[in-house]
């Protein structure tokens, strides 16, 4: 029997045999984790979105999740960020360092297998 099963479309479903109840991890729960792990690098500024999430970011509105999409099938979390990364920073090294940390956070505080962590820059802020 698979350690998780996926009940609703954007909800994943822990296995609960021995314990009181069910928990579920809805897919925003991982997004957010990958969104504050990735801003804790050195060298990243923010995460990007699309325009609508740039818009509401502007009326006060903001969105955690932005810049995130995470794909979370039978217990195996695929994550694809967009960040704007600041100037001056080794792109290379420090998206190794948000691939490792965003990997080592999901696993950590959800116990599900993340496979990929895939990253675009989307732009370079300049202090």
């Amino acid at each position: 029997m698979n350690k998780e099963k996926e009940m609703e479309k954007s909800t994943t479903v822990l296995d609960a045999r021995k314990s009181v109840g069910v928990v579920q991890i809805a897919d925003d729960v991982v997004a957010m984790i990958a969104s504050l792990a990735a801003t804790e690098v050195d060298g990243v500024s923010a995460m990007a979105g699309n325009i609508t999430n740039e818009l509401m970011g502007r009326v006060g509105m903001k969105k955690l999740t932005k810049g995130v999409r995470v794909d979370v099938a039978e217990g195996c979390v695929k994550v694809n960020l967009a960040v704007t990364m600041e100037y001056g920073y080794n792109i290379p090294a420090t998206c190794h360092q948000v691939q490792v940390k965003v990997k080592a956070a999901i696993e950590n505080m959800t116990g599900l297998n993340c496979t990929d962590v895939n990253i675009r820059i989307a732009g370079v802020k300049v202090r």
